[in-house]
């Protein structure tokens, strides 16, 4: 027993299961032909995992949404609204996940939140002064079972009761303090239902073990797992860390009754240097995650012997870093790229080939494989753009300082814009209905021509545009319906991108993102959307935003090149960015907003790993992009869905005009941060959950616009939903912005 797996993915190749719960969600499929799907994709992972070797196959690791809150409702961590709901088990579950608009009741989703440094997204239990913990394992022992109907014994997974528990929003009066007794209970209570079924092994993943710890928080992983361990029974415990080291706990942690202990070797600075310096028990497995689970780069089959050789090879179990669920499902799917190519991949299932691989290599010192892949690193895999690296190595300070400062262009722009109080906006996207869908495929195809495809684009980009003025809104968009994804999109009309045709990956429920793949060196080639913007903005007198997607996010959301740094491929991507800026602006699209979602993601975990690693170049590269448009134009971003309370003074460093940030699922937690730093950046804090299918009311807006104004200024606050509105349907999407419009105008009314 010598290779293990943390994760899978769980969507299905070809998407299946995001297809099939999209179509229960619109009462095209009943629950038990939804389920089908669901077993069929949960059983094509396990053979897959089988018949590639793997020892250690997890299970419970499939989740109809996302497994955090998996776990919260095996722990009855479920609020009263949406137990109250009379409807099905399953959809309480997912009126949880998105909300629930009906007849039986009207309730918000949980608080959604990025997953540490990933572009996944789970969904943040709350415990209530309701709550009464109470087991429910009929998900996890169905599927074990289900396995074992196949002949393959798996290892179950579960978020481990340090991280729940870190994890958890605490909404009434109790703390992780009054209630991490009743967690050693109920996770005690797993070990003896687990024993009872003869389960031999227990994954708990502890991803927040990573995380700068104190000693409080060393504390109270011991208080939880020294009784917890005792109680046992015949279950052998798998506690895993992913997404760096633990070198604040590791002594600790090496003394535990645990059985295995699962350490990340690939995000992890210090986990080899741990081990060299303290050693590792002889009472123990090591769980070794030495093949990158958030990359799609072959691995360096010559790095990763170096490392593996300097640990305890009689208790060794090769592993993937994290669970394969950041990485798409195989590279046999991607018919249309060159061999020559592809041949530098490795997708979820080529990484159990590699795991499988560096096991034979390591215990039976095969030679062949480990020949074939220095051949492959030693090749050459593309031509150098040197004009673009003398760019980036020409830079100076002054490249990235916009003159003149914050507040003479606040003041320019005051006038310039005319804008009313309370300025009404869109985050960019507008519904990407069916037909928008088909117009594109058709185009795809070449069934219709580039003229035809234009005409349909530039004809809903009229309609949107006339709605938008008809309702009141203030600053237009396009609505971007030529759009595939905000970062493809781009990437696209850049050179140094590879496209894949089916490397879904999950970010969050059925939203799947097919990130594109960072080859050679990045530079502009065409113009990226000054057509469209300049169209758009031809068919009204109110500014029309243009729209771009930042450089940190174009990057945070392809997968990076690992030949060189992340600092010197963002500063390529935001030389092209720059390009495209001015020429938007000497077009006359005088806003332009640039999207930063994912700003937070490559950020380490521990915020003693800050130093230069990330903020000092990711900061610099945003700003490098808008630095030299005049003081007449405004710069605005947006940013969704991740703490961002303890960056606050690097987001306004980011020098924008306007942000609009992710808040209505925080509850607006994120004004307090901007309060107490002295935010000068006008905001504009999401007023409604986009990611949800419900409607909110006029009343409802109205009294977060109230609660907006007791922490923004009134010339500093902007009214806008809190993402773009790509994934929902139009009648949602015009009725919630009708409120939100004519609420503003109501609050207006009154000022």
């Amino acid at each position: 027993m010598t290779t293990s797996l943390i994760g899978y993915p769980r969507i299905g190749a070809k998407r299946e299961l995001k297809f099939a719960i999209e179509k229960f969600f619109k009462k095209e499929l009943s629950e038990s032909e939804l389920e089908t799907v669901a077993k069929t994709q949960r059983q094509l992972n396990w053979q897959t995992q089988f018949a590639a070797g793997i020892d250690f196959i997890p299970s419970n690791d499939f989740s109809f949404y996302d497994t955090t809150l998996d776990t919260a409702f095996a722990l009855n961590i479920v609020p009263e609204r949406y137990q109250a709901l009379a409807i099905s088990p399953l959809e309480k579950y997912f009126a949880a996940a998105r909300g629930h608009q009906s007849e039986a009741g009207d309730v918000k989703a949980l608080a959604m939140k990025k997953w540490f440094n990933t572009n996944y997204h789970y969904m943040v239990p709350e415990f209530d002064d309701g709550t009464v913990l109470k087991l429910d394992l009929s998900k996890l022992l169905s599927e074990y079972q289900e396995a074992l109907a196949l002949g393959i014994t798996t290892k179950p997974v579960l978020i481990g009761p340090y991280t729940l528990l870190k994890l958890i929003k605490f909404t009434g009066q109790s703390t992780i303090a009054t209630v991490q007794d009743d967690f050693v209970s109920i996770y005690a209570e797993v070990f003896e239902k687990l024993a009872a079924e003869k389960i031999d092994w227990l994954q708990l993943d502890e991803p927040a073990l990573v995380f700068d710890l104190s000693a409080e928080d060393i504390g109270l992983v011991k208080a939880i797992y020294t009784p917890l361990l005792a109680q046992k029974k015949s279950v052998k415990v798998l506690l895993q860390t992913y997404f760096g080291d633990v070198r604040d706990i590791y002594t600790d942690l090496v003394r535990l009754d645990v059985d295995g202990i699962g350490l990340d070797f690939v995000e992890g600075r210090k986990t080899a240097e741990l081990i060299e310096t303290h050693g590792f028990p002889t009472d123990k497995k090591l769980f070794a995650g030495v093949v990158n689970g958030k990359n799609i780069w072959r691995n360096n089959y010559q790095k990763t012997l170096a490392i593996l050789a300097k640990l305890p090879k009689d208790k060794l179990i090769i592993s993937s870093s994290c669970s394969l669920q950041h990485v798409p499902y195989t590279v046999s799917a991607e018919t249309d790229l060159d061999e020559k190519i592809l041949r530098h991949f490795a997708f979820a299932q080529e990484k159990l080939q590699e795991i499988k691989d560096i096991n034979v290599i390591f215990y039976q010192l095969e030679t062949g494989s480990l020949a074939e892949n220095k051949a492959l690193f030693d090749e050459k895999r593309f031509e150098a753009d040197l004009t673009v690296q003398e760019k980036v190595s020409g830079l100076s300070s002054s490249d990235y300082s916009r003159t003149p400062d914050f507040s003479a262009r606040e003041a320019i722009q005051k006038e310039v814009f005319k804008l009313p109080t309370l300025p009404t906006t869109t985050i960019g996207s507008f519904p990407q209905t069916a037909d928008v869908r088909k117009n594109r495929l058709n185009f795809k195809r070449g069934d219709i021509t580039k003229a035809a495809y234009d005409d349909f684009n530039k004809t809903k980009t009229k309609e949107w545009i006339d709605w938008q003025e008809a309702i009141g809104f203030d600053v237009l968009v396009h609505g971007e319906f030529e759009r595939n994804d905000m970062v493809e999109y781009f990437g696209e009309k850049l050179a140094g991108y590879i496209f894949t045709k089916y490397a879904w990956v999950q970010s969050y429920g059925t939203r799947c993102v097919k990130p594109p793949i960072v080859w050679g060196d990045i530079a502009r080639v065409q113009q990226l959307s000054v057509a469209d913007s300049v169209y758009a903005q031809s068919l009204t007198d109110k500014p029309v935003k243009g729209m771009l997607t930042g450089p940190v996010t174009i990057l945070n959301w392809s997968f990076p090149r690992e030949d060189i740094s992340l600092s010197e491929s963002t500063l390529q991507i935001a030389l092209a960015i720059q390009e495209e800026v001015l020429d938007l602006e000497k077009n006359g699209i005088k806003i332009i907003q640039i999207d930063e979602a994912a700003l937070r993601e490559k950020l380490p975990l521990r915020q003693t790993d800050w130093d230069s690693q990330y903020l000092d170049w990711a900061i610099p590269a945003f700003r490098l992009v808008h630095a030299k448009v005049a003081p007449t134009t405004q710069i605005h971003t947006h940013m969704c869905y991740s703490e961002f309370t303890d960056i606050i003074p690097a987001i306004d460093a980011m020098d924008a005009d306007v942000i609009s940030f992710e808040a209505s699922r925080s509850d607006l937690s994120i004004l307090d941060a901007l309060q107490e730093n002295g935010f000068r950046t006008q905001t504009g804090p999401g007023v409604y959950d986009i990611h949800s299918p419900r409607i909110p009311s006029l009343d409802e807006i109205e009294n977060v616009i109230h609660k907006l104004l007791t922490k923004v200024p009134l010339e500093k606050l902007w009214i806008n939903p809190d993402c773009g509105l790509k994934t929902r349907g139009v009648t949602e999407v015009k009725a919630s912005l009708e409120n939100l419009v004519k609420a503003t105008q109501a609050i207006r009314a009154t000022l």
